[in-house]
């Protein structure tokens, strides 16, 4: 079936604070899963991924920093000056792990990185290894890039997790000493600057939660309330989301993850404080977000420059950024939306990103990461075992033990059923305790049947159960295998009833291959579809396709099918069909042959073979790119060839009519040749019907002190007659000039043509690119 969207379907309202509606998380600890697919998933967590990154932390001098710094140990400071956080995150990890399988050998070396941590800290309660052994005289002169309290922050939640899961005070104790320091700091009346990346504030909300103390709530409502304020300060800009006052901010601008962090802090403030401000603010933030600036996988952020966003609409293909750590803080903020206000469409986006662009972050092994996540590739893209900075890998380690806490919520009288997977939980309300167990096969399947056992009956409640958004046909719901009328609202269809043990509930959401397409303004996207079944987003991947998936085009019409394929994977849906691989004779005209198509979830993507890769797919021919014809695209009715670019790196930027303000532009989207040297190169313009050209002006790209792109050592333009490309006769006076910060501007004897090619001979140090390139 066939739809237009705007990327996602969710149902769009405007969240009042009058409509909020309080809900309570049931806590993951107090969460039993039985799923087989998230088992697994937490399985592999356990065995592997935490083992494989408490590795890397020894390896790469991680722990040793804090030995070092407590005086354990003699040495230097190894690594970035944010290394103490990836620590932290992964012993936040360590504890949700532990809460669920306890295991003493594993606590034990814990505890023992703990003693390093604490003989870290100095008297006055700071505990940063990189000030500390490096830069000593630089404490707190760096706020907007220093990350002191970003690390403190995980710190925080490393030492809250540690208390809940093992009872033990030690670390805690070392956050208490921190969190009072940063305390006296800052505040009114003290230093007035936010943090350059936030990540503290939420942090704060839960010490305030488990401690009792007020003061770290409002010291949390302070950073937020600094931002944008120019008293007594200067401001760090957009990047950090330091433009506006949270309360005026319109749109999500900057880095990706900072911007998560804040909006899941200004969700718990408003919850705990009831500020009505924050809570209009989130709103808007959240549609601008969801309606205008995310993937289809739930991947956020499109740029790799700015590891965050440019403008609405923006969402390139394969150079998309996508950071794992931007969809993780998606869901932070999304359940924290979602427990704020009782909407659905909230816990659509959870959904969204853990079945997508979240858990694409990590291997099926466990232990290869993506920082990225692209949607489509050429073949260069695999994952990796760490990183220099490796927020991610220790992102992934504390997220995926957590799951539990995102299935069920439930108010006084009502349970929320959030995410449909086996799982079981006891579920405290205000007429006595409930059992609740789900049983199902999703994401592949769409039945799910429900257990009900109040401890005492009867207990009269609401069961809600959501809607995903996802879903087209009614929702069948039976209780005791007769059929039932359940009302929907707020993303929800509520059975209100006195329930008995042993009341059963099933639940059937039909599940059908769909065809999406993208919002017409999504340039990237323009006549091609992406394929999706239940939550989970499919892709093409060169090993099922004989190597190549970017020539495969699938018709309006074509046939799909899934079936479970106990093989692949583990076992996983598929979906197949019948589909076309276009190539290109000597004229370059395109031919089709019937090909079958094989589409696997995007997540499990390069996990095999690495190859050719693509999430939207081509519904008409003349979009496809033909093997050996070099890389290319297709905008507005031009077809756009390139010998070579960049995997991060776009043809779209070609004629994008994104005006650089000079050759050193890093905000803008870029074509380039990089890694090749000394070779000679070409980019290309074709037309659906010949045009008659006479000038053409290109803005070479250049960045010196940065990289190693200059501008070529000679170019000229030639056009293709026939079968033959020949160079354009130049008039009078024109040039092909390497100037920089400027059009490079030439005029030739008018050519008639369907194809117009830009030839480079690249200088044999340096590579070369463009920022635009405009004919007529």
């Amino acid at each position: 079936m066939h739809r237009s969207v705007p990327l996602l379907v969710l149902l769009v309202t405007t969240m009042t604070h009058a409509q909020a509606q309080r809900l309570t998380a049931v806590p993951f600890q107090k969460v039993e899963i039985t799923d087989r697919f998230w088992k697994q998933k937490m399985e592999v967590n356990r065995k592997v991924t935490l083992e494989a990154c408490l590795r890397k932390c020894e390896e790469t001098g991680r722990f040793r920093n804090f030995a070092v710094a407590g005086g354990r140990l003699e040495g230097k400071h190894e690594g970035r000056r944010y290394n103490d956080s990836d620590v932290y995150k992964i012993l936040e990890g360590a504890a949700y792990t532990l809460a669920g399988h306890r295991d003493p050998d594993l606590e034990k070396r814990i505890d023992s990185i703990i003693d390093d941590i604490a003989a870290a800290q100095g008297e006055d309660g700071y505990l940063n290894t990189y000030y500390t052994l490096v830069k000593p005289d630089m404490r707190w002169k760096h706020i907007r890039s220093g990350h002191e309290l970003y690390c403190a922050g995980h710190l925080i939640e490393a030492a809250v997790a540690w208390f809940q899961a093992t009872g033990k005070r030690k670390l805690l104790d070392v956050a208490v000493r921190f969190a009072d320091l940063i305390h006296r700091e800052f505040g009114p009346d003290k230093r007035l600057d936010p943090p350059g990346h936030q990540e503290i504030e939420l942090a704060l909300v839960k010490l305030s939660r488990i401690t009792g103390e007020g003061k770290y709530l409002k010291l949390a409502r302070f950073f937020l309330d600094q931002r944008g304020s120019t008293k007594g300060r200067k401001l760090f800009g957009k990047y950090c989301q330091d433009h506006k006052p949270v309360r005026e901010q319109f749109t999500v601008e900057g880095h990706a993850v900072r911007a998560m962090y804040q909006f899941s802090a200004m969700a718990d403030v408003a919850a705990r404080t009831d500020d009505k401000g924050l809570v209009t603010a989130l709103d808007r933030l959240w549609h601008d977000v969801v309606d205008h600036k995310m993937y289809v996988t739930g991947g956020i952020g499109d740029s790799a420059s700015n590891e965050g966003f440019t403008g609405p609409y923006v969402l390139p293909n394969d150079t998309a950024y996508a950071e794992t750590c931007a969809a993780i803080g998606m869901v932070l903020w999304n359940h924290r939306m979602f427990l704020l206000t009782g909407e659905g469409k909230y816990m659509d986006v959870v959904e969204r990103e853990i079945y997508n662009g979240l858990i694409s972050g990590v291997s099926a092994t466990g232990d290869r990461f993506f920082y990225p996540n692209r949607l489509a590739s050429r073949g260069g893209v695999r994952r990796v075992p760490w990183f220099s900075c490796s927020c991610c890998p220790s992102n992934i380690v504390r997220f995926v033990p957590a799951m539990g806490g995102r299935v069920f919520a439930h108010g006084p009288d009502t349970v929320h059923v959030a995410l449909y997977m086996g799982a079981a939980s006891h579920i405290p309300l205000e007429k006595g305790t409930v059992h609740v167990a789900q049983t199902t096969d999703y994401p592949w399947s769409g039945a799910v049947t429900l257990r009900i056992t109040p401890a005492a009956e009867p207990n009269t409640f609401t069961l809600k159960l959501r809607k995903p958004g996802w879903c087209e046909a009614p929702m069948k719901v039976s209780v005791n295998g007769e059929a039932a009328d359940a009302g929907e609202t707020r993303g929800f269809l509520a059975l209100e009833r006195t329930w008995k043990k042993g009341d059963e509930v099933r639940v059937e959401i039909p599940m059908t291959v769909r065809r999406v397409h993208a919002d017409p303004r999504v340039k990237a996207c323009e006549g091609r579809v992406a394929l999706l079944r239940g939550p989970v987003v499919y892709c093409l991947e060169g090993v099922d396709h004989g190597g190549h998936v970017r020539n495969i085009v699938l018709p309006p019409h074509a046939k799909l099918e899934a079936r479970f394929d106990p093989e692949f994977l583990g076992g996983m849906a598929t979906v197949a069909g019948k589909a076309v691989a276009v190539t290109a004779d000597e004229a370059d005209r395109r031919l089709a042959a019937p090909v079958r198509l094989r589409a696997v979830p995007y997540h499990v993507w390069a996990n095999r073979d690495a190859g050719e890769m693509v999430v939207w797919i081509p519904e008409n021919p003349a979009l496809a790119e033909v093997p050996g014809q070099g890389i290319s695209a297709v905008t507005a009715g031009v077809r756009l060839l390139a010998s070579h670019c960049y995997e991060t790196d776009t043809l779209l930027a070609l004629n994008d009519g994104r005006l650089p303000s000079a050759s050193s532009d890093h905000g803008l989207p870029r074509m380039t040749w990089w890694p090749r040297r000394g070779s000679t190169e070409w980019v290309q313009y074709g037309f659906e019907k010949p045009r008659e050209l006479s000038s053409a002006e290109v803005y070479w790209f250049d960045d010196t002190g940065r990289g190693q792109c200059r501008p070529p050592a000679s170019w000229r333009l030639l056009y293709r007659q026939e079968k033959t490309w020949k160079p354009v006769q130049l008039a009078d006076g024109s040039r092909y000039a390497t100037r920089l910060d400027a059009f490079n501007a030439v005029k030739y004897e008018a050519v008639r043509t369907r194809a117009i090619r830009l030839e480079v001979t690249l200088r044999s140090d340096v590579s070369g690119g463009i920022l635009e390139w405009r004919v007529k």
